[in-house]
């Protein structure tokens, strides 16, 4: 009997079983390191990787942040086994899998791999797409890992039923449910929730979390969206055209960004030059020290992070006059003239405060947390 034969035919004859609800926690995998070494990617004599070094810790998750092609869906394929490196190497566990001297297929590699799409069989049932990848166990057991981990994303009751039939969300849960059952000790991701809506997602993130931390599977994750990475990643990696820039947590990320690329993907900010003269920068909110790299003649962007700004009664900080208000739900973006200033400086506040167009007010700034930058945006 064929093995999907042999699966509907248990749905048929024992379908309390089957679709009853345990609440299990899923089966823990072991973790393993997962290491990029030098690792680049080349079409012709485009760079789509260079220079890649990654070390992630067994159980970790990583996060991959940064815009569309800038090589990150690359590295996730390089990691899996879908695509080759042009140099460097892959290891998993110290085990080379992928470089110069050897090359170790997917199925071999105990990764698991879901897409932005899911990419469920739609002419299997939602059991049969869990179990595809168990065809080599016992079918019992297979059975019993299918069951159980669908159980977990709560989905057992749909297991007879086919893909069309579910909503994006139970989708992605099946997507999951799919990749994570063979236990796979690297789980890798490309934008897994990048076709929901918005309330969705944030469900799905915080489930999908959960499940990796129960499985403890070493984690890398590729998403454009800043936010989502702070809130999965013990640690993110951001990528701009083909390289690593910046790796560390998100606190770190946001506090002490390297560049105004990462400055700009974290936080909201105004963006001002000024010259840099004898060290100093001399601006509206007094005078700043400049960076060592910036030299006399430089031009320094002073970054004033939107939320960063408080405003005050008038008397108090630098005059201002509300020029605009824009209703963003729980805030209200300000658009605020300051003297000083040639353009307005954005502002966030809470909607509370309830500023009016037209009101005067007092603009005060935390010169400590004000980031400084050179004009072309390189690190310093």
């Amino acid at each position: 009997m064929q093995w999907r034969e042999w699966i509907s035919r248990q749905l048929e004859t024992k379908p309390a079983e089957l679709t009853k609800e345990t609440g299990a926690r899923a089966v823990v995998t072991f973790a393993a390191r997962l290491t990029f070494e030098g690792v680049e990617r080349r079409y012709g004599t485009y760079y789509a990787l260079h220079q890649v070094d990654l070390d992630i810790a067994p159980g970790e998750v990583v996060c991959l942040l940064g815009p569309s092609g800038c090589g990150k869906t690359t590295l996730l394929r390089i990691a899996s086994g879908v695509e080759k490196p042009s140099a460097g190497r892959v290891l998993i566990n110290d085990r080379e899998v992928a470089g110069p001297n050897r090359f170790v297929p997917p199925e071999k590699r105990s990764v698991g791999l879901m897409f932005q799409d899911f990419a469920l069989f739609p002419h299997l049932s939602i059991l049969e797409n869990v179990a595809f990848g168990l065809k080599a166990s016992p079918r019992a057991e297979a059975l019993r890992e299918a069951t159980a981990v669908l159980s977990r994303v709560g989905l057992l009751k749909f297991a007879n039923a086919y893909p069309h039939t579910l909503s994006g969300g139970q989708q992605q849960r099946v997507a999951l449910a799919r990749a994570i059952v063979p236990r796979p000790s690297v789980m890798l991701m490309d934008e897994p929730f990048s076709g929901l809506d918005v309330q969705l997602r944030d469900a799905m993130q915080e489930q999908t979390l959960a499940l990796l931390r129960e499985t403890r599977a070493t984690s890398l994750i590729v998403t454009h969206h800043p936010e989502e990475a702070m809130r999965l990643g013990d640690r993110i990696a951001v990528m701009r055209n083909g390289r690593i820039i910046q790796l560390g947590q998100a606190e770190d990320l946001y506090d002490h960004p390297a560049d105004l690329f990462v400055a700009r993907m974290f936080s909201e900010i105004n963006e001002v030059a000024y010259p840099v003269a004898d060290g100093q920068i001399e601006t509206p909110l007094g005078r700043l020290q400049a960076p060592d790299a910036l030299s006399q003649g430089d031009n320094a962007v002073v970054c004033i992070r939107e939320r960063g700004i408080e405003l005050k009664p008038v008397g108090q900080g630098l005059p201002g006059r509300v020029l605009h208000v824009r209703f963003l739900g729980d805030i209200d973006l300000l658009e605020i003239g300051v003297q000083g200033f040639e353009a307005p400086l954005r502002v966030r506040t809470p909607h509370y405060a309830q500023w009016a167009k037209g009101a005067e007010v007092g603009v005060e700034v935390d010169v400590a947390r004000v980031l400084i930058f050179p004009e072309n945006g390189d690190p310093v």
